[in-house]
């Protein structure tokens, strides 16, 4: 039933690049192919079908919709530095020129915060920045909590429309990934972590497991209290981190 529901891919055109920050590059996707696609779609995610060699599959990338506008959908697209191999998606965002074309499906739904003012913990490197950044935007103007996002450089700060009384970390690394432990050990620093209602946590694998470990195991944040997510593999392309990511929900489900 689910296979026969699934809507067709959407062909989508290219309609702007720009680069937001040094280590974040933004398109936007427009045209035609955008007819129909629902509306408030902020933070929902889409799935990239890109092109491969004749015969092969189509390599299938999924990211978050920033912010849907009246005739496109911003995408966010984190670099991981001139060191390290950008997947495809990344590559094809860099080098996509004005009028590209490029097959997407979806939208699914999005991982908003609960209803409520919290107190709120947020936690994630600059791939769940999208993310976060839309889940702030959403949150009551009175709801309180705290922000810890692991970026590459200083100048990757963005100015996150948040509700006052939550307070922002940045954490900066400029090889994303290499010290999974930085975004644990943040949150361990923090005083009276049951204070917190609710936890949202997306990251790298590495780092989303120490994160586990401690609100989860050590400080027993049920399914209720946490959302928690791999968001990629540093070294990994996203077919296997999905492989790792399937057999370990099987063991820590």
């Amino acid at each position: 039933d689910e296979l026969m529901a699934r809507p067709q891919p959407r062909r989508l055109k290219v309609i702007k690049s720009e680069r937001l920050t040094p280590n974040m590059h933004r398109i936007t996707l427009g045209g035609g192919g955008l007819t129909g696609f629902p509306q408030d779609q902020d933070g929902a995610y889409i799935k990239f079908m890109l092109p491969t060699a004749k015969g092969q599959k189509s390599i299938v990338r999924t990211y978050t919709v920033r912010r849907q506008l009246e005739h496109g959908l911003e995408i966010d697209f984190a670099l991981h530095g001139k060191t390290e191999v950008s997947g495809p998606a990344t590559q094809w965002a860099l080098d996509a020129k004005l009028g590209d074309e490029v097959l997407v499906s979806g939208p699914g739904p999005a991982k908003p915060l609960p209803e409520g003012s919290g107190p709120f913990l947020l936690v994630g490197d600059m791939t769940a920045l999208p993310a976060i950044s839309v889940n702030l935007e959403f949150a009551p103007q009175e709801a309180q909590g705290h922000v810890i996002i692991l970026i590459r450089d200083e100048a990757d700060k963005q100015a996150l429309n948040m509700p006052d009384n939550m307070t922002l970390e940045w954490i900066v690394e400029s090889k994303l990934g290499a010290n999974p432990e930085l975004l644990a050990q943040a949150v361990r620093r923090l005083p009276k972590i049951q204070g917190f209602t609710y936890a949202w946590v997306a990251c790298e694998f590495e780092a989303m497991k120490l994160l586990r470990q401690y609100l989860r195991v050590e400080k027993q944040f049920g399914k209720e209290r946490l959302y928690i997510s791999s968001y990629w593999k540093r070294g990994l392309v996203e077919d296997e981190h999905k492989d790792i990511k399937r057999a370990d929900a099987k063991t820590n489900s």
